[in-house]
């Protein structure tokens, strides 16, 4: 999935708080919907915006769909802002490494 239909998915605080809900633990839509003031179809919406971005994976569970974070979904939203700060990223990923030399 594109770096673009990620970032516009995300760009909507529900989106981000639904993501951040099924980070750990994949959750039906009652589950989900439960934490807003919005009917449980604006967050089948906001659900299914999500995974046509790759952002969400959907399983069936009986008669339960459970949602939950595809992180492969936000490697490109990854690579993209890696883009802004590359050096900064090799400056630090130099310095934990150093660290973990020092350590053992």
């Amino acid at each position: 999935m594109s770096a673009e239909a990620a970032l516009a998915a995300l760009a909507e605080p529900r989106r981000r708080a639904i993501v951040m809900l099924v980070r750990d633990q994949a959750r039906s839509v009652n589950e989900i919907a439960a934490h807003f003031e919005i009917s449980q179809q604006a967050v089948s919406q906001h659900l299914q915006v999500l995974k046509d971005a790759g952002l969400l994976a959907v399983r069936p569970q009986g008669q339960r769909r459970l949602y939950a974070v595809r992180p492969e979904g936000l490697e490109s939203v990854r690579e993209f802002l890696a883009q802004f700060w590359p050096e900064r990223l090799e400056d630090l990923k130099h310095a934990v490494e150093g660290n973990q030399r020092d350590a053992d």
